[in-house]
């Protein structure tokens, strides 16, 4: 019996070894590896089981509700270091250096907008910073400064909106002597090459045509006019007529008039020495010759054009509304800027009152907002509405319209007073993601006679904002009877019609002047 085993277990090795013979090597190999991998899989999977049991009752164990975490204090929030020097010839400029990565970027504020163009000739000032860009340099022809920049990946642009111009670059480390140079021809030696400038007037006409398409744009075009005025320089459109009227001398007039070293503020923020980087402006821009005759402009005075009224556009192609409602606000340096930004966060979010009140309770609008819009230097808005059905327009108007009552009658609950100063001063860390927008913030401020800490005062006010404060300036600041309510929808819809709002509604003819009959609306 014991001989047989012991022929049995060589018989079996010597099967083995033949089986061994029989098949071939990478075969072999390729069975132990597909054994070790099945072995690492399950013994992999086993300790992931055993992780998340213990991660999840560890979970169970430590969850808390919401209400219950404690949550650390912001960290207080401290300017970068820079620096803010003037030349000679009155150029402001901040440098900040940021090491983080090799970029350098830089913006100029020149004190121009296009609310100083003549209202003849509305588009000029647009006209004058695209083709102050793409209409090349006396060094350079705007092919070829695309080409130098797109080699490099840089860029230099230039733009002129409501309150201001501005110029900017972005560039490598490596490149900043090159693209900066670039920036300053841009600035100081335009061309405004005539192409270029039909090509912009002919683009300009083109979004003339298709400015009727969306009915949101209709509704914030119209909606500024009727509370600044169709003339005025905070609400008139570009037209054709005014395009056509549009030469290349206007645009080297209007450049002459605003575009000098004693009217500019530069700011440059990135990976350079200060030194160095003085050295390279005072070498591109020291010997520009300042303007002694330029002063600050003269501002358009504003008064509203319309103290209450419905107004209505007419589009028949549309399912919904696009309500707007209220009137002339005011400035950024108002005292009670801060209490009036704590009641915007009493009406909005989704903890506030427009959207319990409106979208939740009522189902009236999947959007709805309502909030104190300021300027910096001139009267901004307190604006309110949202997108509703058509057959739900007035009461989403009524709506809207006792909402903001309600906040002059009904003080604020410690809930709500909490829920929007804490959103507020937790969104705070937000003016501060970069040093680009830090730097930004201090140039404007000084462009517009603001102090540097301007911020950091709002800061403080929120803090100290109480409930009274809210419903006082809600008493004070808005104005019920003086909203003006503008409506963009389609008139056969909305049921009930508008005429429950006000005896008398106003149509507004949004026909775009010059068109062929094709593209009017």
């Amino acid at each position: 019996m014991q001989r047989h085993k012991i022929k049995g277990k060589r018989r079996m090795v010597f099967k083995i070894k033949n089986l061994s013979c029989a098949v071939s090597a990478p075969k072999v190999r390729l069975k132990i590896q597909n054994v070790k991998g099945l072995i690492y899989a399950l013994v992999a999977v086993f300790a992931c089981l055993l992780l998340t049991c213990n991660f999840s009752l560890a979970a169970t164990a430590e969850a808390k509700h919401y209400t219950e975490l404690q949550l650390p204090s912001l960290p207080e929030i401290k300017l970068p270091k820079y620096e803010r020097f003037v030349l000679q010839n009155g150029l402001v400029v901040y440098l900040m250096e940021d090491h983080e990565l090799p970029l350098v970027n830089g913006t100029a504020f020149v004190r121009t907008g296009n609310r100083l163009e003549p209202m003849e000739k509305v588009g000029l000032a647009g006209f004058t910073g695209g083709v102050m860009r793409t209409g090349g340099t006396k060094n350079h022809s705007s092919d070829e400064l695309n080409e130098i920049l797109e080699q490099r990946a840089a860029s230099v642009e230039v733009g002129i909106s409501e309150a201001f111009g501005s110029a900017s670059f972005d560039a490598l480390s490596e490149d900043l002597e090159t693209v900066f140079g670039l920036f300053a021809e841009v600035l100081r030696s335009p061309v405004f090459a005539q192409e270029k400038l039909d090509l912009a007037k002919t683009q300009a006409k083109g979004g003339i045509a298709r400015r009727n398409d969306n009915p949101d744009g209709i509704a914030n075009r119209e909606f500024k006019k009727l509370l600044y005025g169709k003339d005025s320089p905070y609400a008139r459109t570009i037209e054709y007529a005014t395009v056509d009227k549009v030469e290349r001398e206007d645009l080297l007039k209007f450049y002459q008039q605003y575009f000098h070293p004693n009217n500019i503020i530069l700011g440059i923020v990135g990976d350079f020495e200060s030194k160095k980087m003085r050295s390279l402006i005072q070498a591109k821009f020291g010997d520009w010759q300042r303007n002694p005759g330029i002063a600050k402009p003269t501002l358009p005075k504003v008064s509203p054009a319309n103290t209450g009224g419905v107004f209505f556009v007419n589009q028949p192609q549309l399912t919904q509304s696009s309500v707007l409602i209220g009137h002339l606000g005011g400035r950024f340096d108002n005292p009670d800027y801060a209490a009036l930004d704590v009641l915007n966060g009493v009406l909005n979010g989704f903890g506030g009152r427009l959207f319990n009140e409106l979208r939740s309770r009522q189902g009236l609008a999947y959007s709805v907002y309502g909030q104190w819009s300021p300027r910096y230097d001139y009267p901004g808005i307190f604006i309110a509405g949202g997108e509703t059905r058509s057959d739900a327009t007035v009461q989403f108007v009524k709506a809207l319209q006792a909402e903001i009552k309600r906040t002059q009658t009904q003080r604020v609950t410690a809930k709500e007073l909490a829920y929007a100063k804490e959103s507020t001063l937790n969104s705070f860390v937000f003016n501060f993601q970069d040093p680009s927008q830090t730097l930004s913030r201090l140039m404007r401020y000084e462009y517009y006679g603001y102090p540097a800490d301007f911020l950091f005062r709002y800061q403080k006010a929120v803090a100290a904002t109480t409930a009274a404060d809210v419903q006082r300036v809600a008493r004070e600041y808005l104005k019920p009877e003086k909203i003006v309510t503008l409506v963009v929808g389609n008139q056969t819809a909305i049921q009930p019609p508008l005429t429950q709002l006000a005896k008398q509604v106003t149509p507004i003819d949004v026909t775009i002047p010059g068109s062929q009959p094709q593209a009017k609306n």
